[in-house]
């Protein structure tokens, strides 16, 4: 490690060749989908920043917006202060968590695939650590696309009929039938929900690329090789 940290500074050296390769290929693919993905998470309104997968945080934390106020009347009867049942709050926090860190480490390892291959091939560790984390990114996008396509559904059970139904008191009425006329849209929601999958896929094929340039493969294929050509032939 500390061998490596010493031939790194020896110099940046610019080579655009990685790029041009599977390996530095999807981790720029990578880098700039991470990128699109956070600048559509965030949005700028009234002078604030806001969570635009929340919807000013009502998506997120639907258990802290009144969905009735106190005594108001409706069908001719009084009914108390009701708040929408569910918190999405972790759920896509995590996600946008996991998309800033790969976003972070997709450029880092961009600057050392275009100025330090030279110092990335030769060592054991480099490529070693990057698959680590390669493997632990696709792990991770698993984890928080499933999470956030679970609270999305959450978010759509709460906020349907049936859950308007279940949530207020009044619809129970024999005679009162509650329906939900209109929806937001949800589908830049649901684009969000894709889009944690197809992030699984590019990080799981650029965990092939980068398992490619470690020992363990290259241990592998040549076992395989002297497999091939057998034993040599005994002298005559």
């Amino acid at each position: 490690l500390e061998l490596v940290f010493k031939e790194m500074q020896t110099g940046f050296r610019l080579n655009w060749t990685p790029v041009k390769e599977p390996l530095g290929f999807v981790k720029l693919v990578e880098w700039v989908s991470k990128k699109i993905q956070i600048l559509n998470s965030f949005s700028t309104r009234d002078g604030m920043l806001h969570f635009s997968l929340c919807f000013y945080t009502f998506i997120c934390r639907l258990n802290q917006e009144l969905l009735v106020e106190n005594n108001t009347t409706l069908c001719n009867r009084t009914v108390p202060a009701t708040h929408l049942v569910g918190d999405s709050s972790s759920s896509v926090e995590f996600f946008v968590a996991v998309a800033v860190l790969a976003f972070l480490y997709s450029m880092v390892a961009l600057l050392v695939y275009l100025g330090y291959m030279h110092v990335y091939r030769d060592s054991d560790f480099g490529p070693m650590f990057d698959f680590a984390l390669t493997a632990v990114f696709a792990f991770l996008w698993l984890v928080c696309s499933s999470a956030w396509a679970r609270g999305l559904q959450t978010v759509k059970d709460a906020t349907g009929t049936a859950g308007i139904e279940s949530t207020l008191a009044l619809c129970t009425d024999k005679d009162v039938k509650c329906e939900v006329t209109e929806y937001a849209s949800l589908r830049s929601l649901n684009i969000s929900v894709i889009f944690g999958f197809l992030n699984l896929i590019i990080w799981v094929g650029n965990a092939w690329f980068v398992y490619k340039e470690t020992r363990w493969h290259s241990q592998k294929v040549n076992a395989q090789q002297a497999a091939g050509r057998g034993p040599n032939p005994a002298p005559i």
